[in-house]
């Protein structure tokens, strides 16, 4: 069977989908409610130094507002701490808690999970042969969190 390149993509940005979707039931089923992938990019953001909405904003490629909102929530569920900057007490700045951390490190376990599911259903060898042709493409790791301001059509930086 041919597909076409836009399948392809579909199917790419599908996968991510459906891995991201069940990784927040089962982070929601560990304690950790409502996270979802835009979460785990903005903690990893300000713990790699983004530490104010408009850092947060410029790294996520979203509106200062968005990234005030995504604070605002993650600050409420304790998983960010925000204190005012000692030179301009109008900015404030954030520091990912241990318990944001945690997060990270369930989130972690629950992907490898994941993953296991997946090689159970199509087989170890096929997984890494899944892994190893995206790889041989080029696809890696992102070195940007921008992926909600890049899905939202966002220019980049």
């Amino acid at each position: 069977m041919s597909r076409s390149g836009a399948d392809l993509a579909l199917l790419l940005l599908g996968g991510f989908r459906a891995l991201a979707d069940a990784a927040s039931v089962e982070l929601a089923a560990r304690g950790h409610e409502k996270i979802r992938p835009v979460h785990d990019f903005a903690i990893r953001a300000i713990d790699a130094g983004a530490d104010t909405a408009s850092a947060l904003a410029r790294q996520l490629g979203v509106s200062k507002q968005a990234a005030a909102k995504t604070l605002g929530f993650l600050e409420e569920r304790g998983y960010v701490t925000g204190n005012a900057d000692q030179r301009d007490p109008r900015r404030r700045r954030f520091a990912v808690t241990p318990e944001g951390h945690a997060l990270l490190a369930t989130g972690e376990q629950v992907f490898d999970e994941l993953r296991d599911r997946w090689a159970q259903r199509i087989g170890v060898n096929e997984l890494e042969r899944l892994e190893e042709a995206l790889a041989d493409l080029g696809i890696k790791t992102p070195s940007r969190l921008d992926a909600p301001g890049w899905l939202a059509g966002a220019s980049p930086q």
